[in-house]
């Protein structure tokens, strides 16, 4: 089920990031994960609008929007390829429409699941606080042509 988040979930839904994050961005360190994972809950999820994915009375997975970007999707490792994150990412499209997110290139993990799902590079750059190369990428509404 997908709902909003509520402030109890914030354990949860670290839990849910620290074990994700460390799958898909093995390439950062541990100082710059750290620092993420404060900001997530302290700065982050007070000013997005975030759903969860709870399976069982357990978040197993979340999305949190920046306007109409995605600031992050993350679903527990064991529930990969069950249809978590695209079940949160079509529940973003259809409130907000358009979406943006922006992958680190070294997250195959994540870029594979934005690939398969449609979107489109719009800009290569610098991540200046890790020295990575990030991708930005589009995916145009719903009956939209572009």
């Amino acid at each position: 089920m997908i709902r909003p988040y509520a402030e109890t979930d914030k354990a949860e839904l670290l839990a849910v990031w620290d074990r994700a994050s460390a799958l898909a961005h093995p390439f950062l360190s541990a100082e710059f994960q750290a620092q993420v994972r404060h900001d997530i809950g302290e700065v982050y999820l007070p000013i997005t609008r975030t759903w969860v994915f709870e399976r069982h009375d357990r978040v197993v997975g979340f999305i949190s929007m920046i306007e109409r970007e995605i600031g992050g999707l993350f679903v527990e490792p064991e529930l990969h390829g069950q249809g978590l994150g695209r079940a949160l990412t079509d529940h973003a499209r259809a409130e907000l429409g358009a979406l943006e997110v922006e992958v680190f290139e070294r997250n195959t993990i994540g870029r594979a699941f934005y690939d398969r799902y449609g979107f489109q590079l719009i800009e290569r750059k610098d991540h200046p606080e890790t020295g990575e190369k990030v991708l930005r990428l589009g995916l145009a509404s719903e009956g939209s042509s572009g």
